[in-house]
């Protein structure tokens, strides 16, 4: 998959951002908007406690059609009752008046510290006058909803005639069941709304899902799919490979940008008994913070590697069919540790980016990749204060 070296917005796509005063100086509002209506698809968290934009927008999905997205950051609308689901539709509305548009079709989210309360009057007075700033750079857009991200995170590519576009955010608490953290996919294809659904959890499954900074699942885990058709018909198969591997590229920026992070940790486990025996031992390893942390001190301890695969306990796993490759160095086989030719040339190669972990259990045909990052003091050091900031 080429993806443009500058992303670009679909046609009839258009976004903005603006500083309403809940950050000090940085984009803190973001808006998203099509000239026409859009077949749409959202996945979201599976936590227990979820913020407000959360409830409503699962609500507003089931109509299956959407024109506008509205984020903020700095704070979350989580914990706050009736009063946060009232703010969010709040929020919504707002949107909506400013567009022109049904106020059922403007999804919103927030994200940033959990238990405030949503300065709604700030973001209603804040959207007067944004639909003319409205341009087509994504990355505009994107900095709207950064919180602890280092950078706007922003991908696109062609298929056929249409155009595919990726935006997110997510730094930290992110380990996903169905989406994560804010993801916002638009594209001037026209596909089946009937097919959206199916074609958004697909993709979501072998990237976001195979996801996690962190192991925690946010309150707030939104992922949207929008498709407006201005570009005509395209092929389901092209779209389907397009969205994934545009999925599984924006996993990896945000894996590699996860807090603190200095690196992209993959696992790759293929010879498993079966697909849910490879992930879950995928993602023990990315999750695993002494993986985590051999990773980022380029340390080559294959004890780490081992402890974190044999811990799967519900999943199958034999030492004497076991071999694990660090960035492509045999360093255990069939039960047996390798001896490195040259071990100061292995911790060359982990001290660069990626840090890649090949794991074959040697038992089956099923496999899975996880995507997670390094473990560094710059996770506590972002984390220690987060409240208060």
């Amino acid at each position: 998959m080429i993806f443009h070296e500058r992303p670009r917005l679909p046609r009839g796509f258009a976004c903005a951002a603006r500083n309403i005063g809940l950050k000090e100086s940085a984009p803190d509002l973001a808006l998203f908007y099509s000239s026409a209506p859009a077949a749409a698809a959202a996945l979201f968290t599976r936590n227990h406690v979820v913020g407000a934009p959360v409830t409503v927008g699962r609500e507003l999905i089931r109509g299956g059609v959407l024109r506008a997205i509205v984020a903020n950051s700095k704070v979350s609308n989580v914990g706050m009752g009736e009063e946060g689901i009232a703010d969010a539709r709040r929020m919504g509305a707002a949107a909506a008046r400013e567009l022109g548009v049904p106020v059922e079709h403007v999804l919103m989210s927030s994200t940033g510290v959990i238990g405030r309360r949503l300065p709604v009057e700030k973001i209603e007075a804040g959207l007067v006058g944004m639909k003319r700033e409205l341009g087509d750079d994504p990355v505009a857009g994107v900095r709207g909803i950064m919180t602890t991200d280092t950078r706007p995170k922003a991908l696109s590519c062609d298929i056929g005639p249409a155009v595919l576009t990726i935006v997110a955010k997510g730094s930290g608490m992110v380990e996903p069941n169905l989406a994560t953290v804010l993801i916002y996919i638009f594209t001037d294809a026209a596909i089946p709304p009937a097919s959206l659904d199916g074609l958004l959890r697909a993709a979501a499954d072998v990237s976001f899902n195979m996801l996690s900074v962190d192991s925690d699942t946010s309150t707030s885990d939104t992922c949207v799919l929008m498709a407006n058709g201005l570009a005509g018909k395209v092929d389901e198969d092209d779209f389907a490979a397009a969205l994934t591997a545009a999925c599984i590229r924006m996993a990896e920026l945000m894996a590699r940008d996860g807090e603190g992070a200095s690196k992209l940790l993959r696992a790759r486990v293929t010879g498993a008994a079966d697909r849910a025996d490879a992930r879950r031992v995928a993602k023990s390893i990315i999750n695993s913070p002494l993986v985590k942390t051999m990773a980022y001190g380029a340390d080559p301890n294959l004890g780490r590697v081992l402890m974190a695969v044999g811990k799967c306990f519900e999943s199958r796993v034999d030492p004497a069919t076991l071999s694990v490759r660090l960035n492509g160095v045999p360093v255990y086989d069939s039960g047996r540790r390798v001896e490195i030719g040259n071990e100061a040339e292995l911790r060359v190669l982990l001290a660069g980016d990626p840090v890649d972990v090949e794991v074959d259990l040697g038992l089956g045909d099923g496999a899975a990749t996880a995507f997670g990052c390094d473990l560094t003091h710059g996770y506590i050091d972002e984390n220690a204060a987060y409240y208060s900031s």
